[in-house]
């Protein structure tokens, strides 16, 4: 049972959520401007910023427990005839069957996650801070996530700083704003964390590539055929963006278009 529920991510998630609203209530708790507001009656503010970090924990949830794009054995079959249209046929991009998964014939993008135990469509990464993959299905909302999360922590650095008391000694000092202090160390490395990991997202989001793809492309069958500097699914960052952003319509991520020395499709 306890080994059961270590896989499913319930440890992580539970932390997770404790870890926020702790320091939620620390900061509500101090004499900080979110104090101070909700005190003069000024609710505006609080109600805002309780609400935005409500959403970044939903958000967290969503992007965890959603199927982040799943290659299923019953559909690879049928949908095989489908990608072998789309995809011009040659060596670097026809279907390979996966190694794991032993049925399935897997699409260009897709990679056999260990401990996911399935193929993702457009895998970037398996996260372990949301216990899941990261792909085609839930990669836009994993930086929906990001970026409401920054919010939230860059406002609780602003709102931790406020609520500082000065002291005579500084025994005194960290005894007043122990609590306070150790919340603005906590906030300011996970904010540094995101701002890398929301910029590098972004960056390879421009290009088309997956962080899968970025990392190890001198060991996927289908860039083996490029250049350093090629990408078979850039085309501009306009479109590129537009592609991953645009929710209105069903984008093919294995679609292949060449450059340099390749033919254009």
């Amino acid at each position: 049972m306890l080994k059961n529920v270590f896989r499913s991510g319930f440890l992580i998630r539970t932390v997770h959520v404790i870890l926020t609203w702790i320091i939620t209530l620390i900061l509500f708790l101090h004499n900080t401007d979110l104090r101070r507001q909700e005190e003069n009656g000024e609710l505006v503010k609080p109600v805002v910023f309780s609400l935005l970090v409500l959403l970044s924990v939903m958000l967290y949830f969503t992007v965890s427990l959603m199927d982040p794009g799943f290659v299923l054995s019953d559909s690879a079959k049928g949908s095989s005839e489908e990608f072998e249209e789309m995809i011009p046929q040659n060596p670097i991009s026809r279907l390979r069957r996966c190694g794991y998964c032993l049925l399935l014939q897997q699409p260009m993008r897709a990679k056999h996650c260990q401990t996911c135990k399935h193929c993702v469509r457009r895998f970037d990464h398996h996260c372990p801070w949301i216990d899941n993959c990261v792909g085609e299905r839930n990669h836009r909302w994993f930086i929906i996530y990001l970026t409401v999360q920054l919010l939230a922590l860059l406002w609780a650095l602003q709102i931790s700083w406020s609520g500082f008391q000065p002291a005579i000694t500084w025994k005194l000092w960290f005894s007043v704003n122990g609590f306070l202090l150790a919340t603005l160390c906590v906030v300011g490395v996970f904010s540094l964390v995101v701002v890398l990991l929301l910029g590098c997202h972004l960056y390879l989001i421009s290009i088309n590539s997956t962080t899968w793809e970025f990392m190890s492309r001198h060991r996927i069958s289908y860039l083996k055929g490029y250049g350093d500097e090629e990408n078979p699914f850039d085309r501009g960052i306009f479109c590129n963006l537009w592609d991953f952003f645009c929710m209105c319509r069903t984008v093919m991520w294995e679609q292949v278009y060449y450059r340099g020395r390749h033919n254009n499709v």
